[in-house]
């Protein structure tokens, strides 16, 4: 019985490393690596071996006749991508597929190549993958440095929380935290606790992996009302980010606006009106899953600019919601090139999945349905205002010809899930338009011995295992510039930067400390029935840290 990829796959291409028979595709050296939304597992050259199952950091590979109820569909789905291809064809006929052997970015390094002293700041996957990379390829000593006291980056608060199996790619990066080569120093801010130009004289390089976690604006009248907020802030409320106030989501009202069709507007809608008593099955947060027990949600609209036949979500993400046990997806049929969209599309298109849900023309007059809840798709519509006068009240949206006339829908939350970018990092040069930083293959333009990575690098594009090919480039070029000496060489050693560490913010949390987090949040979990309960402030994180949190019994 063949495998096939599922879910919540991460494409990092692990599972085509290990494959004897190249039938994983696409491979980091192909074209369409990184542009599709998964991998794909060819049914005709697979022999069942299951070492992708057993390399996969996010289980999500499985035997086809193993697949769970809610993952039958990418059966089809994995036989669907090679059904116009042969071996060494792309779509178009030309040579595509190539047996994934060699890195993509081919390194040569001298035998008696001297260790280096490199720090990463940032600990989600751009930042560990650089690590990663590092510490099996070379002999480099790394510093780990997060501003948060506890490591993990967008796993850790950006997964949704009921996507157990994707998060267990922080498992993958853990190992390294207790790596003999590696100094942990979590909690210390850099252009805060300590300056750029420190932390380069004390480093032979620095590699940002900083992300981009600022909101894009909608830019209409009233999106700063009470109750007009970025989705990213939603999604760190629910994942116990503690930079974000406990209070910050109020769920009183019953409909919720959503402006945008991604990954992450399909996630926030799907948290809103999932049972309450599914996600304790994750490890959302406390706090969050308090308020969507006594919250009143039970309608969340998806607007949409586009059609269907132009949504960014992934299938994967849409597949979810059609399994979400009592919750009816809608579409709303106010524009008639919705339906025709849908009806026209093939078989492996996006807005084929769609195909089947009701349709109707909804009366945004009346409150939503009185049973149940629902996901209503208004595609071909755009936020114009945000109305209230205290508080966010309704949403003005266009109507199938763009006029700004269009409906009025009632509702007491909007969340814009417009996209992300990066913000200025000190030290380094930033681009306004890009909302990133320049580079040349990850080197920072202008400044030897620095380096960027991840989205901060590339802009907010690509899941978790993009960041893999990404690390490598700027790991590459990193290794280049050390062989070439052009790195600056550091101007005091491991321990002294230790020493300044200390001297600017003692309270930064080790390995060990963050040892002790984990066992913390576990033994929550265990008290409550729960896997985990993050702990959600500051505070509380680093007294965990330090051992002095006790568990109330």
């Amino acid at each position: 019985m063949t495998y096939a990829i599922t879910q919540t796959c991460c494409s990092d291409a692990t599972c085509v490393s290990v494959c004897p028979v190249n039938c994983i595709h696409p491979t980091p050296e192909e074209p369409d690596f990184g542009r599709t939304e998964m991998l794909y597992i060819d049914p005709k050259s697979c022999i069942d071996c299951g070492a992708c199952a057993d390399a996969c950091p996010v289980e999500a590979v499985f035997p086809l006749d193993r697949l769970p109820a809610a993952q039958q569909e990418y059966g089809p789905l994995n036989a669907a991508y090679f059904a116009d291809k042969e071996l060494g064809q792309d779509a178009a006929g030309g040579p595509n597929f190539h047996v994934w052997g060699e890195p993509v970015f081919k390194r040569s390094l001298p035998s008696d190549f001297a260790p280096l002293r490199v720090a990463v700041v940032g600990t989600g996957p751009a930042g560990m993958y650089a690590a990663e990379d590092l510490l099996l390829h070379t002999s480099a000593e790394v510093t780990l440095i997060d501003r948060l006291p506890v490591a993990g980056g967008l796993i850790r608060y950006g997964v949704a929380p009921d996507h157990l199996s994707t998060k267990k790619a922080g498992d993958t990066f853990a190992r390294f935290h207790t790596h003999p080569r590696v100094r942990m120093h979590l909690g210390l801010e850099v252009g805060r606790d300590i300056t750029p130009e420190e932390l380069a004289a004390h480093h032979d390089a620095v590699i940002y992996a900083v992300g981009a976690s600022a909101g894009r604006q909608l830019g209409i009248p009233g999106e700063d009302l009470p109750g007009s907020i970025c989705a990213t802030t939603f999604v760190s409320w629910y994942n116990a980010h503690p930079e974000v106030a406990q209070d910050a989501v109020d769920l009183s009202s019953e409909r919720v606006v959503v402006v945008g069709n991604g990954n992450v507007a399909l996630d926030a809608a799907r948290i809103l009106v999932s049972d309450p008593d599914a996600l304790a099955a994750g490890d959302i947060a406390g706090h969050a899953l308090e308020a969507l027990r006594a919250g009143s949600v039970r309608e969340v609209v998806l607007l949409g600019r586009r059609g269907p036949e132009d949504a960014s979500y992934t299938r994967s993400e849409l597949l979810a919601l059609k399994h979400l046990a009592g919750v009816e997806l809608v579409v709303d049929d106010h524009d008639p090139r919705t339906g025709a969209a849908i009806d026209a599309a093939d078989p492996g298109d996006r807005a084929a999945l769609l195909q089947g849900v009701a349709r109707e023309t909804v009366d945004w007059s009346c409150p939503p349905p009185p049973a149940g809840r629902r996901i209503v798709f208004r595609f071909h519509s755009a936020p114009v205002e945000a109305l209230g006068e205290d508080a966010l009240g309704a949403v003005r949206v266009t109507d199938g010809a763009g006029s700004a006339d269009g409906p009025e829908i009632p509702a007491g939350l909007l969340l814009r899930a417009v996209g992300q970018r990066g913000v200025p990092v000190p030290g380094l040069p930033f681009d306004e338009a890009t909302a990133t930083v320049p580079h040349e293959g990850g080197r920072v333009a202008g400044l030897r011995g620095t380096y960027v990575v991840g989205w901060i690098k590339r802009g907010p594009s690509g899941g978790i295992g993009a960041n893999r090919t990404c690390a490598a480039e700027t790991v590459g070029t990193l290794l280049d510039d050390a062989v070439g000496g052009t790195l600056p060489a550091p101007e005091h050693g491991a321990k002294a930067f230790q020493r300044l560490v200390r001297r600017r913010n003692p309270r930064t949390v080790d390995a060990r400390g963050l040892a002790e987090i984990e066992r913390a949040e576990l033994a929550l979990g265990r008290r409550d029935g729960r896997p985990r309960i993050k702990l959600a402030t500051l505070p509380e994180l680093v007294a965990a840290a330090r051992g002095r949190r006790r568990i109330p019994g």
